[in-house]
């Protein structure tokens, strides 16, 4: 469990995260050609409305840096098994967290094709929402996702959201909420 006192209704300042296989923190503009390569896939691209294809170095570096208004961060999931230095790291996924009105918070990710299947998500996001819930108590934490998406759809519901009934904001997404 994380304790943070004095948290402000900022996302820029989050702080990094180890889990059992992955160092989890605010991405830099030094990350920019990791998450260029990781992101630079038609399967996300197609996935995240607001990513271009292709996905670029400069797309990156705007990405990482629109996080400096602290309304958005996003957040890099890197492997750190075995892997004694964090230059030899692999980045696994992004978990983006965005501030929406007074009192919601919405989370995405995506995984890129290598760490797919492997937990990865789960992990990120489950101590990443730990995370949010111990900063924002009083913030509700929604996602959106398209039904079709039956892996993303299923990883929500075992991370303890529910569908909404509501139509996202984003063409063909429901709005799920976290119970």
């Amino acid at each position: 469990m994380f304790t943070i006192r004095g948290a402000r209704d900022t996302l820029a300042d989050l702080p990094r995260i180890e889990t059992a296989r992955l160092a989890i923190a605010p991405l830099q503009v030094t990350d920019a050609p990791a998450l260029r390569q990781l992101t630079d896939d038609p399967a996300i691209t197609a996935a995240v409305d607001f990513l271009p294809t292709p996905f670029t170095l400069q797309d990156a570096e705007d990405l990482i840096r629109s996080c400096g208004r602290g309304r958005d961060c996003f957040l890099g999931a890197w492997t750190r098994d075995g892997v004694p230095d964090a230059a030899s790291r692999a980045l696994a996924g992004v978990v983006g967290t965005h501030l929406r009105g007074a009192g919601t918070i919405e989370i995405g990710y995506w995984v890129g094709g290598a760490a797919r299947g492997r937990g990865f998500a789960y992990e990120a996001v489950s101590a990443i929402l730990d995370l949010l819930g111990e900063r924002f108590p009083a913030r509700l934490i929604v996602a959106e996702c398209r039904p079709t998406n039956v892996a993303s759809w299923g990883l929500l519901e075992k991370l303890g959201f529910r569908d909404t009934g509501e139509e996202g904001h984003r063409p063909g997404r429901r709005l799920l909420r976290r119970d």
